[in-house]
């Protein structure tokens, strides 16, 4: 989901270049770039997963105008790369929407937020509250983590992206939840399937893809 066309206030949008930079900086931070570049692995599964997001994100439904959903994916690819990889395999992914004219460069930071940064942040919270839980079975770590949190953080990102809107008054509260929160169930259940189900694959063929994933603590 993201914005199509500028529907912000110029201080909205400011505070929300300031967040994007703000997180961004501390993912660009939290990366280690030596290892990074020691690991053609995880270099292609980054790049592979920039791409791939980058062509999942053009098939989308417009709803009301300035306003489109679209399936993330940024689940899965929190869960293979960790956050901060994550944020930038999907900052990638973003460029191509710009570059092929499918998104607004003027809302980069506002989409890169709510598209990239905030469902990520929430996949990574999920994460280690599951790892905080001592859980021991392989099931917690795909459905808390794959399930579960690629819906929560659908709905999550699709509430931020109605508050800004409609604190910026350009839509009433009731035009959002006739217009758009009404259907953001309909979009955590696919979410939430595609990336449990591609989470499982990739534990039972590929597990050593799920960086994220500590298999000494499952039985």
């Amino acid at each position: 989901m993201g914005m199509t066309e500028n529907l912000l206030s110029t201080s909205q949008w400011t505070i929300a270049l300031i967040l994007f930079l703000a997180i961004l900086v501390r993912a660009l931070r939290s990366i280690d770039w030596q290892l990074f570049r020691k690991d053609e692995a995880l270099q292609h599964t980054f790049f592979g997963a920039a791409v791939a997001l980058g062509f999942l994100w053009h098939l989308r439904a417009g709803i009301s105008p300035g306003l489109s959903i679209h399936i993330f994916g940024i689940t899965l690819v929190t869960l293979m790369l960790g956050w901060a990889l994550a944020v930038l395999a999907g900052l990638l992914a973003l460029v191509i929407t710009v570059i092929t004219g499918r998104e607004p460069l003027l809302m980069f930071a506002v989409n890169g937020l709510v598209t990239v940064m905030v469902p990520a942040l929430v996949s990574h919270g999920i994460m280690l509250w599951e790892r905080r839980r001592g859980f021991r079975n392989f099931f917690a770590y795909i459905f808390f983590c794959g399930f579960f949190g690629a819906g929560i953080s659908v709905a999550v990102a699709g509430t931020t992206m109605c508050l800004m809107l409609w604190t910026s008054g350009v839509y009433t509260f009731g035009e959002l939840v006739h217009e758009y929160v009404r259907y953001l169930p309909l979009f955590m259940i696919p979410e939430g399937f595609a990336n449990g189900a591609l989470v499982t694959g990739l534990l039972v063929f590929h597990p050593d893809r799920l960086t994220t994933l500590d298999q000494r603590r499952y039985k």
